[in-house]
């Protein structure tokens, strides 16, 4: 074989790899964190408030999971009016669900995890007293 075809071949090659990556990279799904990311961008003031509510609330919620009983507890404060909890998993969209905070069971409040994925999740809580909005994050490892 001389220089020539050995060039050639290596050309050839290199252009069936890059094509098979880019075949690949194609079929790979790739999730925004939300369809209407641009929307949510422009409401992030509101965000931004609840956190700095929430820094300034005494009484600020709380969050404990038991891998025992395979649950997330929240205690809420008393002036508690609505709020959610939505379980937030980063890498499938599909399985991020949310909880409305039951109207009897104010100041605390249970979620079984025991149906959950393995893995990561970000629990969100949202909540309100009536006149300011609040939030709260915490990290989850299943």
């Amino acid at each position: 074989m001389n220089w020539g075809k050995s060039i050639v071949l290596t050309f050839i090659l290199f252009a069936g790899f890059i094509g098979s990556l880019v075949f690949l990279m194609s079929r790979q799904r790739v999730d925004l964190v939300r369809d209407d990311y641009y929307q949510d961008e422009l409401n992030f003031q509101r965000q931004i408030n609840r956190i700095s509510n929430t820094a300034r609330l005494s009484g600020a919620a709380s969050m404990t999971y038991q891998r025992a009983l395979q649950q997330v507890v929240f205690t809420l404060p008393a002036s508690v009016r609505q709020g959610n909890v939505t379980f937030y998993r980063p890498a499938d969209r599909r399985l991020d669900f949310t909880v409305p905070i039951a109207a009897n069971a104010m100041s605390r409040q249970t979620v079984s995890t025991a149906p959950l994925a393995k893995g990561y999740w970000r629990v969100q809580l949202t909540w309100s007293d009536g006149e300011q909005e609040y939030y709260a994050e915490k990290e989850l490892y299943l």
